[in-house]
């Protein structure tokens, strides 16, 4: 069994075509028909049924093609740690990040990081708390920013780089808007501006304000950052955001002002595989963010 077989199953499988697979692998159709047909005949099944002009995967086929793509991943892995290992500093480095910490803290820290490595590339990669928790335990990204960091999960390990306090965002014309700074349960009976439900954000106001006794009632909801916000300055409801997006500035026609009581706060650090090494450029990344926010710590 060759690591060539192996590509030219998985891009066939994946295209359930074999010439529009020769066409992007850049080789001839006949070549990868007989590798396919020596990869079936060394395992002894059938990988695929011809449908028309299309191929379509075997029950078992699909099975083997899960295998064979968890074995490319590791092949891949390998050969960019041995070329970072003979140069870590022309490395690639594949960090997930979720919408809340895009605005400032990603940009930040890996601008102040390309002054130092400058030849260090990037490859970035948005999604949901759930999916980057997922796509590091599944071998798609070694390190992932997150806030909330989760706990009991035996399979990841969790950086703490700081933790952070949340906000009320009001209107700016809103009868709360001259406060110094408000208990959560004076907004039993504003109308809320969150995150969908399933967004980790939507999850910790809701608890919040269950803490003290009520559940808010969502009038308008926002998948990401700026259309929260925006909702807000269009006087559609109030809403809870951590410190960390309203670095840059507070939205126009919105107020900004601490929760009085309870304390609600998350943790935000960088998650990574327990069962795999981080590559060279990884590890000098990941202990370059957390002395990063350690010196930033000292002057909060």
């Amino acid at each position: 069994m060759e690591i060539r077989q192996l590509r030219y199953f998985k891009e066939v499988a994946e295209r359930e075509h074999i010439s529009e697979a020769a066409i992007h692998l850049h080789v001839a159709q006949s070549a990868i028909s007989r590798q396919i047909a020596n990869l079936e005949a060394e395992l002894g099944i059938e990988l695929f049924e011809r449908v028309g002009r299309n191929v379509k995967l075997t029950p078992i086929g699909k099975i083997f093609l899960e295998h064979c793509t968890s074995a490319l991943q590791a092949i891949d892995f390998a050969k960019n740690q041995v070329d970072e290992y003979l140069n870590p500093e022309k490395g690639t480095i594949k960090i997930g990040f979720p919408t809340s910490l895009a605005g400032h803290l990603l940009p930040t820290v890996i601008s102040a990081f390309k002054k130092e490595h400058p030849n260090v590339a990037f490859h970035l990669r948005q999604g949901s708390y759930d999916f980057l928790i997922d796509a590091v335990k599944n071998r798609e990204l070694n390190l992932a920013f997150l806030g909330p960091l989760p706990t009991k999960d035996d399979s990841i390990h969790t950086t703490i780089l700081f933790t952070e306090d949340f906000s009320i965002l009001v209107p700016s014309n809103h009868p709360f808007a001259k406060r110094k700074s408000i208990p959560l349960i004076d907004l039993r009976n504003e109308d809320f501006v969150l995150f969908p439900e399933g967004y980790v954000l939507h999850k910790l106001a809701v608890e919040a304000c269950n803490s003290v006794g009520f559940t808010p009632m969502i009038s308008s909801e926002g998948e990401d950052m700026d259309a929260i916000k925006g909702l807000v300055a269009a006087g559609l409801g109030v809403t809870l955001l951590p410190e960390s997006t309203f670095y840059d500035s507070t939205p126009r026609y919105t107020v900004k002002i601490p929760i009085e009581t309870p304390s609600i706060r998350r943790t935000v650090g960088i998650i990574s595989p327990v069962t795999r090494d981080l590559s060279p450029s990884e590890k000098v990344f990941h202990n370059f963010a957390m002395q990063f926010f350690s010196r930033l710590g000292q002057y909060q």
